[in-house]
């Protein structure tokens, strides 16, 4: 299997490299289980943040890392917006996604409860890692619905052309594997 070498806040993880379509492949960068790595990154992507009031993730893989920021930035809370409505959910805001490891439309969900800790507040959206930037663009969606300003859009890596936009704060850049 080929691998690609990660650098990032210190650390070097070796990334399989996992075919997405017949041109496209990318390095698989999971958060998940890496305790080591999402508090080395956490502190180094606070620093880069401007001033919030609040973050929000999507369910599932940007969870550890919104937790472990949060605490870097002294705050009690943050939200999360899941992949499915939930039975607790009370009139929640819904809006459609495709990102480029799902490759189907996936839905992401906003309680109103928590919509309502939002209204009037400074967010930043934040994921393990921008490519396409279609989750984020949802996640906007959903926290502007909410009466929320969009004050940062970040994430750990940046992968392929996302890298090279100027409205997104990372900490490395992931490459793409085009044929």
């Amino acid at each position: 299997m080929k691998t690609y070498n990660l650098n990032v806040a210190g650390l070097t993880r070796t990334l399989p490299i996992i075919k997405i379509t017949d041109n496209l492949s990318i390095a698989s960068f999971v958060i998940l289980g890496d305790t080591t790595l999402t508090s080395a990154a956490s502190p180094l992507l606070a620093k880069r943040l401007p001033e919030v009031d609040v973050l929000v993730t999507a369910e599932a893989k940007g969870i550890p890392f919104v937790y472990e920021l949060s605490k870097n930035l002294g705050m009690d809370s943050y939200v999360v917006a899941r992949k499915s409505t939930k039975p607790y959910m009370q009139d929640p805001f819904v809006h459609k996604v495709v990102s480029i490891t799902t490759q189907k439309e996936q839905t992401l969900c906003l309680d109103r409860k928590d919509a309502e800790k939002l209204d009037g507040k400074r967010v930043a959206l934040i994921d393990d890692v921008i490519s396409t930037g279609e989750s984020m663009k949802a996640l906007e969606e959903l926290v502007r619905k909410a009466g929320a300003e969009v004050k940062a859009r970040a994430a750990i890596l940046a992968e392929g052309d996302a890298a090279d936009r100027d409205d997104i704060i990372f900490l490395e850049k992931l490459p793409l594997f085009v044929k």
